[in-house]
């Protein structure tokens, strides 16, 4: 009996060593999942984003499709999906300041990945859209008249 409780200490010995050493490994930041949130812009809420755009400094795109209004002082209007076959549309610099958003984040998401592949490295991005920026009492452009205006882009 004295082997078979040297077998059971031993045992639950070596079972908390594994568990205590895998829950170590598990809290390390190494061992921690990429984010399905992480994007390649730094993410404003509706102030910070008007005043990241107010100063002028920043190209502004609405990479919302189909057209359904922006924001005032945009300057140029790509749909998400097509940024990199309409890249003359945009600054030529890629170190150029450049502020994305479309309806409520998952567009403008996938654009600021496309334009950090493309290059450019000084993005930010309107967390929430435009749903956040009218939720926070700013206005926004409504759709052009002709509802293809997406595809060409509203003057501004």
């Amino acid at each position: 009996m004295n082997a078979a409780r040297r077998l059971l200490y031993s045992t639950a010995a070596l079972t908390t060593a594994v568990l205590l050493i895998a829950g170590c490994a598990a809290t390390t930041p190494e061992a921690a999942p990429p984010t399905a949130s992480a994007t390649a812009a730094r993410q404003l809420g509706p102030e910070a984003f008007a005043a990241e755009i107010d100063g002028g400094d920043r190209f502004v795109v609405n990479v919302h499709t189909p057209d359904e209004g922006g924001i005032d002082g945009t300057d140029a209007d790509i749909p998400f999906d097509r940024l990199e076959e309409r890249a003359a549309e945009l600054p030529q610099d890629r170190d150029a300041a450049i502020a994305v958003y479309c309806m409520t984040g998952g567009m403008s998401e996938t654009a600021v990945d496309t334009l950090a592949g493309m290059g450019y490295v000084d993005l930010v991005e309107l967390r929430g859209g435009m749903v956040a920026w009218e939720a926070d009492g700013r206005p926004l452009i409504p759709p052009a008249p002709d509802q293809g205006s997406a595809e060409s882009g509203r003057e501004s």
